[in-house]
This record gives structure tokens, sequence and C-alpha cells, in this order.
């Protein structure tokens, strides 16, 4: 009878996250990372190709973006789904290694995710799969590195033409793809004017000037920047130098109030007198040690004032104020000189030079050149165009195209693109998986339909019957693989064709890269098994609010 209406004990709750926390896993969680990357990948999905469709992206502060290229798509949709951030990632990543592929990295990476999806629906370990992932991986980029065809660049003309397709081959999805012909000479005539060992693409300015025309846009073998705000008396300056002198400062020439510089009170109109000409003194002696050096052209990151500016322009100087900090690090660099905070001990050894200096008007702006400069080698690239967005798109444009060409350099070995890699790699992990006996076989195999993405993409971007064009690269590259290698998706012929002898080339290291970087994302995706997010206090006070007891 003891044991008659006692009530049970009852189990303490144990809360180990704070309140308002929360925690997903297990395989729907599993699912609903890859459903969001898919989602992203929809998104980019029709900008890949020739006939990729362009985004036009609103930000917060109403900013418009008009773009094509998926790393500057990626960062402005502002993913915030965790896993899905990791594609954003690869985006980004792609694009400063190699500057081009950042759509095609995305799109490989979602299509990984959605062939194995089925797989993670069955109860097959995340482990498993990514063993097969980086397996297939190896097989791909090994694969690549007997197909790259390497080119000789003893004869210059030769190894010229191939930085020249390359380039084209990049802008052939941008908006610029109608001239390529034109920016392809530009960006490659950049890139060669660089320094040959360093290929330092900071070293290449681009300047935009709304108005005219693509074809009005012009290459500047030196630096160029626009001229800065100036004061009455520059007009009297001469506006061109042949092998200038050239000074960069870091000071102030300018004479201010002094009631803007401090409270004095005197007792004597003498006493006041002394302090203006002290400051009179003061500015005239950096003016005339500036002039003691010979330099006949002077500029400052800070501002030059009508004083100075008169002062220069009856002693023949050219001078401009308020240069900006990366243009003039670029005349620093490029001419030899350095830049100095102070005028005193000012010497010639601090002056650069160059073979050509003049201002010059290009549209309704004018634009200070230094061209010829010996210590390094830099160019400038002034683009002219009708909207903004549209001069930006272009920008954008032209910065994969001098990242392409610059691997291109660097790395003597180039591929067919138009999706000829891609099935070629998927013929080759098809054959290999028939060798393997373990689960990894399905994988490879899902790998291997997972490149076929590019193809088929390019396919339905230009309204192009994707299966029949599909089954026809397949059985291409299936019945002689060394003939029909190159095969892939002729875009202006609508037919397929080999594409190396069409000279769509493209680096061997922006698949290499691309490949990579989609394995590893798809692995982090597949390898997070509980996502926990914690909620923000609700309270704005909460996070000023002292604790308890103190």
């Amino acid at each position: 009878m003891a044991g008659r209406g006692q009530v049970p004990m009852m189990q303490p709750q144990v809360i180990v996250l704070k309140e308002g926390t929360d925690t997903s896993q297990g395989v729907p969680q599993l699912l609903s990372n890859i459903s969001a990357c898919l989602a992203v990948c929809d998104t980019i999905r029709t900008t890949l190709g020739p006939r990729g469709m362009d985004k036009l992206i609103v930000d917060g502060q109403g900013r418009v973006t008009i773009s094509n290229d998926g790393a500057t798509i990626m960062k402005l949709l502002d993913v915030v789904q965790p896993a899905a951030r990791t594609l954003v990632d690869i985006a980004r990543a792609q694009d400063a290694e190699v500057g081009d592929g950042t759509t095609s990295v995305v799109l490989l990476a979602g299509e990984l995710l959605k062939e194995v999806k089925e797989f993670v629906e069955e109860g097959v370990s995340s482990q498993v799969i990514i063993r097969g992932f980086r397996r297939a991986a190896e097989l791909a980029i090994e694969r690549i590195g007997q197909l790259a065809v390497s080119v000789d660049r003893v004869d210059a003309a030769e190894a010229r033409a191939l930085l020249e397709k390359c380039a084209a081959t990049s802008m052939n999805s941008k908006l610029i793809g109608s001239q390529k012909e034109f920016f392809t000479k530009m960006v490659v005539d950049a890139v060669m004017r660089l320094d040959q060992d360093q290929l330092n693409e900071d070293m290449i300015g681009i300047k935009k000037i709304p108005g005219g025309a693509m074809q009005d846009s012009l290459l500047v073998d030196g630096v160029a920047f626009k001229k800065s705000f100036s004061y009455a008396g520059f007009e009297q300056q001469p506006k061109a130098f042949d092998s200038p002198r050239i000074v960069c400062l870091n000071v102030e020439l300018e004479l201010k109030a002094e009631k803007d510089n401090a409270e004095v009170r005197v007792d004597r109109v003498a006493d006041y007198q002394a302090i203006v000409d002290a400051e009179w003194k003061i500015i005239f002696d950096k003016l005339d040690a500036i002039m003691a050096t010979g330099a006949n052209v002077v500029l400052s990151r800070l501002p030059i004032g009508d004083l100075a500016t008169q002062y220069f322009a009856d002693r023949n100087v050219f001078c401009a104020g308020r240069v900006s900090k990366d243009d003039l690090d670029r005349v620093c660099e490029a001419t030899g000189c350095r830049i100095q905070s102070t005028t005193t001990d000012l010497t010639a050894a601090h002056l650069g030079t160059c073979e050509r200096f003049e201002e010059r008007q290009i549209g309704g702006q004018r634009f200070n050149m230094f061209r010829g400069c010996p210590e390094a080698k830099t160019c400038t690239i002034v683009l002219r165009g009708g909207a903004e967005q549209f001069i930006d798109e272009v920008e954008r444009s032209l910065h994969d195209s001098i990242m392409v060409v610059r691997r291109a350099i660097k790395s003597h070995a180039v591929v067919a693109g138009g999706g000829a890699i891609e099935m070629e790699l998927s013929r080759y992990l098809r054959e290999s998986a028939r060798r393997i006996e373990e689960k990894q076989q399905l994988i490879i195999t899902a790998v291997a339909k997972a490149l076929e993405v590019v193809p088929r993409q390019l396919c339905e971007n230009a309204g192009f019957d994707t299966t029949d064009f599909i089954t026809q690269l397949r059985a291409r590259h299936a019945q002689d693989p060394d003939r029909f290698r190159w095969y892939g998706v002729d875009i202006e012929e609508e037919a397929v064709s080999d594409m190396f002898e069409k000279f769509v080339w493209e680096p061997a290291l922006v698949k290499i890269n691309a490949i990579a970087s989609a394995t590893e994302a798809a692995c982090l995706v597949l390898s997070v098994d509980e996502t926990v997010s914690s909620q923000k206090s609700q309270d704005p006070m909460a996070a000023g609010r002292p604790m308890p007891g103190r």
C-alpha cells in the first residue's frame, strides 16, 4: 500500500542551447541544404554561354547592376542560407584565382549535389559519396593534364595568337562579345605591356568615361587619370612636356586663413602682420624647394591652392592636387619617383620621368597622361560607352579576359571550350567507373553525368534541342575518343563541331580549378549533418544590459 497515491518522478529537462535556438539535423537537413544550393544555381543557370541572359539586380540602396558575370551576381544576391553561401565563396575564389569560369563552377557544384540527392534519400552514407567525389576529381584533373595541348612560345606571333584566342573565348559570353575582335587586341596589348615576370594586374588601370561608342575606347601606354580639381591660374600652365621631371607629394600647398588655423591674441598690428608674413614665408619656402629640384610636373594627394597654382604657372610648371592614392601610386611605380611627405631635403634623386606627359580631352573630360614610363611596365584602358551600367559591365568583362590572358601566359597548356572538355571527361569517367567494384562506381558515374551540365546548358540557353545535341556528343566521343575528343557545341553554326579547330580555347588551369573548387564545395555541403542557428534577441537593450548581481 506504500506505493499507492505517489506521483511518479519526472526526468528533469536538460537545456544545453539558448532558448529560441533552431537546430536541424539528419537527412532532412542535408536535403534542405542541397535544395538551397540548387535554388541558387537555377538563378544563374541562364547566364552561361554566348547566348546567356543578363540579370538586373537592384540592391538595398537602389543601385542597379546589369551583369551576366557569375561572381558579380553571386555577390549581389546576398544569400543568407549558410550552406548555399558556399557557392558564393567558390565563385569569388574562381574569379580571384583565374578570373573566368565563375558560372561554370557554381553550376557544376549544384549539378554534383543534384545527381547524388537520390543516393542521400536512399540512405547512402555521405562519406561514401565524398570519397567518390574526390576520386572522380582526381581522375578528371589527371585526364585534363593528359589532354591539354601545350603551345610553343618560341614564335612570338604564335604566342600572341594563342593569347588572343583565349581572350576571345572568355568574351564570347559577355556583353562585349559583338566587339571581341576590337577588345581582344586591346586586352592582349595591355597584358603584354606588363612586367612578364610579375604580371601584376593592378598596373592596368581602367577608367570609364560615359558617352561615345565602345569603339572609341583606347589603350594608353602608361598612366592616365582624370584631371583633378584646379584653381585659378591652372589654364596658364603648360599642358605637355617631353621627358618631364615628376615629383609626387603628400603635402598641402595651400595658404589657409589664419582664423582657420589657430586663435592668436596680439596687442599690436605689427605682431599680427609678422604672423601673416610667417605663413606666407612657410608656403613660399615649400614652393622654392620644389622648384630647386628642377621638377616641371608636380602631383600631390593633398590640395594645391590658388597661390601655388599661380606660382607654378608663372614658372611654366604643371601641377595637380587631390590626386587619388591609386593613381599616384601607379605614377610612382611607373616613373620611378617616390611620394614625399615633406619638401625638406627634397632632391633631384626623388624625381621620376617618362617620355611624354600631356593633358588630353577625351569626351567631356580631360585626362593627364604619362607615356613611355621606364621604371615599370604599365598601361591604362579608357572605356567609352552609353549608360553607366553598360560601361561597368564592360569593365567586369575586360577584367575576366585580362585574368585569363595572365593565366595563359603563366600556363602553356590550353583545352577546347564549348563543352568539349566536359564531354570528354564524362566519357572517361564512365569508362573508369566500370573498372571499380565498390559503391564509388555509382558516385563516379553520377559525376560523369553532372559534367554534362555545361554543354547541356549551352544548348538550352541558345535555344537548341538539348537532347539531340547531347546524344550526338556522347556518340562522337564514344566512337573515336582520339579523333572526336574536342567536339563540342558550336553556337554560331548550330552544330556539333571540333572546337579546337574553331579556336575556342581556354587555359587548362581554368577547368582544373573549376572542377577542384566545385568538388570541394559539394563535399563541404554533404559533410554537414546538423545546423544550429541562434536567434538574435528581440530586445534591443538586451546587449547593453548588465549581468545580474553586478
